[in-house]
């Protein structure tokens, strides 16, 4: 006598539907639920294997939970100096910090550490930040790299064919020798993952040192000439073809705008790299991060075969007009 399946309990998962609320990513919200900071129907929960749907009550850290907004992504272009955490240790300005007043609550695609600066995606949707940071989605992430000493192809060999450091296997990155400037040398490298401090410390393992590092594109979204400390929202059509998201095309001006002390920073910033630059020739670095002309609008446009899904054609428009800039 065979025995029946047993039935899979109607709903999703709570870890799911707090990433999908934007409470957190997904593995933060389990996070939350093991440390007892949520309560489901008046019980306090400490184990993620729970299904629920939307007539059961969901309590986070004492509030109840709001009904998810649509999902939604931004391009920032992260000026250097800020931190990419919610909350730093050391009580370093983070990139939340900076951001407009008016942007509700949003989390990081991946990271770009301190030193680092260019663009960064940001989400409100958990699950949205978790399908863009598998390895498996296979989205280029192009970098602009300055280093200094003279490279040869030679030297970048290694690094072309992927490297193991300290029992860490780093993938084969792409990586074109766009210029020599003085004793520095600009770079253009791609990889399809995002280990901490990859490209610096493979840069380091074959005697070049990294003193700059801006990143260009993300897949099929490119930074374009979005200025440091800048938000600019994708459009929704265009999340919906490159994400796979369903949904009506929501009329949403974009956001292009800089905050307090993050203005500031960029500011400072820039003016001195135009200096440092000045002295070594002109910047490398123009709009899509090719040595090129600059892409004009961002806009969340696809930037090429390269960056966008695997085997397709990037798609989507244009947003349109920037939004004011405050």
């Amino acid at each position: 006598m065979s025995k029946e399946t047993p039935k899979t309990p109607a709903g999703d998962r709570i870890a799911k539907v707090l990433a999908r609320a934007g409470v957190a990513s997904r593995r933060e919200a389990e996070r939350m639920i093991e440390a007892g900071r949520v309560s489901v129907n008046g019980k306090v929960i400490t184990s993620p294997a729970l299904n629920v749907t939307d007539k059961d009550r969901i309590i986070v850290d004492g509030k109840q939970l709001a009904e998810p907004e649509p999902a939604r992504l931004w391009l920032y272009h992260k000026p250097t100096g800020l931190v990419t955490t919610a909350k730093d240790e050391k009580g370093r300005e983070t990139v939340f910090d900076a951001l407009p007043e008016d942007m509700p609550r949003v989390m990081s695609v991946g990271r770009l550490d301190l030193n680092s600066e260019g663009l960064l995606l940001l989400t409100n949707d958990g699950e949205i930040k978790r399908k863009l940071e598998l390895p498996s989605t296979g989205w280029v992430r192009k970098y602009r790299v300055r280093v200094k000493g003279a490279p040869t192809d030679e030297m970048i060999a290694p690094i072309r064919k992927g490297i193991t450091l300290e029992g860490e296997r780093f993938q084969p990155m792409t990586v074109s020798i766009d210029r020599q400037q003085g004793s520095n040398a600009w770079l253009t490298v791609s990889l399809r993952e995002g280990k901490n401090r990859e490209i610096r410390r493979a840069m380091e393992s074959v005697g070049l040192s990294v003193n700059r590092l801006l990143r260009v594109s993300y897949g099929p979204f490119q930074l374009g000439t979005l200025k440091a400390g800048e938000v600019e929202e994708v459009r929704r059509r265009v999340m919906r073809d490159q994400l796979g998201l369903d949904g009506e095309e929501e009329k949403r001006a974009p956001v292009r705008q800089r905050k307090g002390k993050a203005a500031k920073l960029s500011e400072r910033t820039d003016r001195a790299k135009e200096r440092a630059d000045a002295r070594s020739g002109r910047p490398a670095f123009k709009g899509k991060g090719s040595g090129g002309k600059g892409s004009g609008k961002p806009t969340g446009r696809p930037a090429g075969n390269s960056g966008g899904k695997p085997g397709g054609k990037p798609t989507g428009k244009p947003t349109g007009r920037r939004g004011p800039k405050r």
